[in-house]
Formats: structure tokens, C-alpha cells, sequence
């Protein structure tokens, strides 16, 4: 990976408390609770750069996850105060990858690691789920944030006057199967339509 390559610093985002309804019997943070919370605040993240779920809904596209990966430092308590930080890593044709980490502030204002973890979105259609291209509009809003978002730029071909190609993801009017052959590649990620839709819309929305 070249300098030019490397994702954007990462950057914090507004924190919350944990709530009662956050822990488990046990007092804790349940496990599961992490993972909402890194998606809350990877989307307040894309929301801020205008490339989240308000704006991909103007052009009639959302996001589903893919991919997720979650590491767990530390148990987290009932009023601990927890902040994100977020990376977007990759933006390629039709996907996102962001990482996250949850950082619990300590009483001397230091941040001690809860968890960390990565989330890949694909760009879907939200009437059938099937794979669209990201609209050049979410690229472009994102090239600040990781050198590569506009990369496809050239690759994606002439658009159609929705800011999608009217050729990578042609044939996503069907649920792609999770899997099944795709054909050639985009040369950076997955294809575009392949396994897009596995995911559900991301948990908690």
C-alpha cells in the first residue's frame, strides 16, 4: 500500500452513554450491542460526509452489510461513556468497507479499547435488494475521506443521468444468489453483483 493508498486518519464521533437496556443479567454490555453501536456510528459518520442512508435514499439506493468482523477488548458497564472511531478503509464499485472501534473515556480522559471490527456495505436497490453500483454522487462525496472512493470512476463507464452505470450491476433486477458465479470481476473487489445482498439491511434500522 502506497501513502496515497492509505485510508484517512480516523476520525471520532459524537459518544453516548450506555444505557440500561444496552446490558445483559449479568450487568455487562451484551455482545451484541457493540455491533449496533459501531453501525450507529459508522452511518452518523457517512450521514456527516453526505453518503449516508438520507442521501443514497435520494437516489434510490441503500446499503446492506456484506461483511463483518468484531474483535472484544473489554466488558463495558451501565453508564459508561463510549465514543466512536471511525475509518473508511475502501470504497470501491459497489462497496464500502469501514472499520470502527469503540472506546469506553476513563475518568483521567484517556479511551480504553471495547471493541473493534470491520463492516462492509454493498449498495442495493430498497425495493428487491438486488446490487446497484454506488451512485458516482456517494464516490465523489467520499474521495476526501480515502484516496481511492473515486477509482472507478473510469472503469464504471458512462452513466445513465442517475449517477449509476448503466452496465455494472445490469443484472441486478434479481436477488443475486450468495455464491454463484458472477462472471469477471471489477479488478479490486468482488463483483458488484455477487453476494451483494447476502446481508439484511444493517441491524438496528
Amino acid at each position: 500500500m502506497t501513502p496515497a493508498d492509505a485510508p484517512a486518519p480516523a476520525s471520532r464521533t459524537a459518544g453516548r452513554r450506555i444505557e440500561h437496556v444496552d446490558t445483559d443479567a449479568s450487568g455487562v454490555v451484551h455482545f451484541s450491542r457493540y455491533v449496533s453501536l459501531m453501525e450507529t456510528f459508522v452511518l452518523d459518520y457517512l450521514e456527516e460526509h453526505g453518503a449516508g442512508l438520507t442521501r443514497l435514499a435520494d437516489l434510490g439506493a441503500d446499503l446492506a452489510v456484506t461483511d463483518l468482523s468484531v474483535r472484544y477488548s473489554r466488558p463495558s458497564v451501565y453508564r459508561d461513556a463510549v465514543v466512536g472511531e471511525v475509518v473508511v478503509e475502501h470504497v470501491g464499485a459497489a462497496r464500502i468497507k469501514v472499520a470502527a472501534r469503540l472506546l469506553r473515556e476513563e475518568a483521567d480522559g484517556s479511551h480504553a479499547e471495547l471493541a473493534a471490527g470491520t463492516l462492509t456495505f454493498a449498495a442495493v436497490r430498497p425495493t428487491n435488494g438486488g446490487a446497484v453500483p454506488l451512485p458516482l454522487v456517494i464516490r465523489h462525496a467520499l474521495k476526501g475521506i480515502v484516496p481511492d472512493a473515486a477509482r472507478h470512476d473510469s472503469a464504471a463507464g458512462p452513466t445513465n443521468g442517475t449517477g449509476r452505470s448503466p452496465v455494472a450491476g445490469a443484472a441486478a433486477g434479481r436477488r443475486p444468489v450468495a455464491g454463484a458465479a458472477a462472471g469477471p470481476t471489477n479488478g479490486v473487489d468482488r463483483s458488484p453483483v455477487a453476494g451483494a445482498a447476502v446481508g439484511r439491511r444493517p441491524a438496528g434500522r
